[in-house]
């Protein structure tokens, strides 16, 4: 319907109309049809627009499913090659953050903007994200630093920052956060950029760890024979025997109620804290077995009386 047939039918209307007594509507009927004349006009891009729509979120799936499979053929290959469990999880992270910003900008495109508009809207939304979270940066450059130092791997014992800081099992190395699990299974998140600039405490960075254990032994007791003891004690635990000439028993310290006696000995690091407690339970029944007293903090307290 175009314009001239659309004034004849509201005109004829609104003589209809004016003849049974109402008046005032031509003009809103004349804007209802010029409406349904413009929505016509729009309909076929309507639903060129749905359908581009549509494509689009078909596409966005498509991709998250070949995204997936990328990164899982990705971490197959660099596992074949032996490559650290760090450095693959740092690189499927980057890998992923790559393969979806790709195809959110070539689904933008389909969708009818330009090239340049996505470059410049990429390019001010890095300036303002840069600006507003630099910290975020900073924990991706610690990340690539702790992959190219390697103070850690997945699978060591850390400790950050003793006094305040946490401790635990390295289960993952990503992009901008280090996961830890603590001995309680806690899943502790520490920032890249925060490990970077710790002091860090690798524990099972070695294969083998040097175990003291101090006891204290009372004044009236034989020092030379709870000497020998604890090296029985040593040389008969399967864990601590193959260090033999390494072992060392001593004296550490003429306290105020006890002497101590301390001793070193090599261990293997997955088995320190079970041999630890072992020797600690063996030096307990082994000094009550041999009549060596182990004293513990007391007060004598004398009353004087005056006549």
């Amino acid at each position: 319907m175009d314009a001239a047939a659309v004034n004849e039918t509201v005109e004829k209307v609104d003589q209809g109309l004016e003849e049974l007594g109402i008046e005032g509507v031509g003009d809103n009927l004349r804007e209802i049809l010029n409406f349904k004349e413009y929505f016509a006009q729009q309909i076929p891009s309507i639903v060129g627009f749905g359908i581009k729509v549509i494509l689009a979120i078909v596409v966005f799936f498509v991709g998250r499913k070949l995204i997936r499979w990328c990164i899982r053929l990705l971490k197959r290959s660099m596992e074949k090659t032996k490559v650290d469990e760090g450095v693959i999880q740092f690189a499927c992270s980057a890998g992923k953050a790559v393969l979806y910003t790709m195809l959110i900008f070539n689904i933008a495109v389909s969708l009818g903007v330009t090239e340049s508009s996505v470059a410049a809207l990429l390019g001010t939304a890095g300036v303002a994200i840069g600006l507003a979270l630099q910290g975020g940066l900073a924990n991706l450059a610690g990340g690539v630093l702790l992959l190219v130092f390697k103070p850690f791997v997945v699978g060591d014992y850390i400790i950050q920052n003793q006094q305040n800081g946490c401790e635990g099992t390295v289960a993952r190395i990503e992009m901008c956060y280090t996961t830890l699990l603590s001995v309680d299974n806690k899943k502790i998140v520490v920032p890249n950029g925060t490990l970077s600039n710790s002091t860090i405490i690798n524990v099972t960075a070695k294969e083998t760890r040097k175990l003291e254990i101090k006891v204290g032994i009372s004044y009236e007791a034989n020092i030379q024979k709870a000497k020998d003891i604890l090296y029985k004690i040593l040389l008969d635990d399967p864990e601590t025997k193959g260090d033999e000439n390494e072992m060392v028993v001593f004296v550490d310290q003429l306290a105020d109620s006890a002497v101590i006696m301390g001793l070193r000995v090599w261990v293997p690091t997955d088995s320190y804290w079970p041999v630890k407690w072992r020797l600690n339970q063996r030096i307990k029944e082994e000094f009550d077995a041999q009549g060596i007293v182990i004293p513990y903090n007391q007060m004598d307290i004398y009353v004087h009386q005056k006549n």
